[in-house]
């Protein structure tokens, strides 16, 4: 993950990349995210006890998907914003417990989020950080930006189309120029919806819901300006 955030002491602060489709998670200091996960959370449809099957209340990212035939499916966060709180603290928890080996009191975090949010919703984070998980500093920052502090730039333009949102952000000696930002909450599962739907008219039909993800690789390959 960037290590442009980083505390005095040499204590490696926790870095959540939220998103409206994979949810990335790390340390600060490190190449790379420890963990990349679909922002998915999914409930049993079913009461019933399988043999041999161990039985939770709900799963998590790829557990999720990968048991979508018995599972309900939800999305916790739409268009780059969160919809589900309750959800998303499941997703971070898990992050936390599973993935990142870390207790939420013994370091800062810093949350990336999508230019133009409601300032709500920037105030529901830091509720949600200080008081559920009793973090001892919290910094956000946009997406954008941190993206170009990890190409070892100050100045850019960031083009961000993730899952949920598309965004262009303007950025000058390290400030996002916010009032040139542009926004669409159209991006890559608005694209899969209408090639789906074109496919269905020329008499393709989806036996499964299966059919219609497509896999996204967790290691992707980093991008860097020339």
């Amino acid at each position: 993950m960037s290590s442009y955030v980083m505390v005095a002491d040499g204590t490696p602060v926790v870095v959540f990349d939220n998103g409206s489709g994979q949810c990335k998670a790390g340390l600060s200091g490190e190449q790379a995210p420890r963990s990349v996960i679909p922002t998915i959370v999914g409930y049993p449809k079913f009461t019933f006890v399988m043999i041999g099957m161990e039985h939770r209340d709900w799963y998590i990212g790829e557990e999720a998907q990968s048991k979508r035939g018995i599972l309900s499916l939800t999305y916790p966060m739409e268009n780059g914003v969160v919809t589900s709180w309750d959800n998303m603290e499941k997703i971070w928890r898990y992050l936390y417990e599973h993935e990142l080996g870390v207790e939420p009191s013994e370091g800062p975090v810093l949350l990336t989020e999508t230019p133009l949010n409601p300032p709500s919703h920037r105030e529901k984070l830091a509720e949600m950080m200080f008081e559920s998980f009793q973090v001892p500093a919290l910094y956000m920052a946009l997406q954008g930006l941190a993206a170009l502090h990890a190409c070892a730039r100050t100045t850019g333009m960031v083009l961000d189309s993730g899952d949920g949102v598309t965004v262009t952000v303007p950025i000058h000696g390290g400030r996002c120029l916010l009032q040139s930002v542009t926004r669409m909450n159209f991006a890559g599962r608005g694209v899969t919806k209408y090639l789906a739907r074109l496919l269905l008219e020329i008499g393709h039909s989806f036996v499964s819901s299966t059919e219609k993800e497509i896999p996204v690789p967790g290691g992707l390959a980093p991008c860097h300006a020339p």
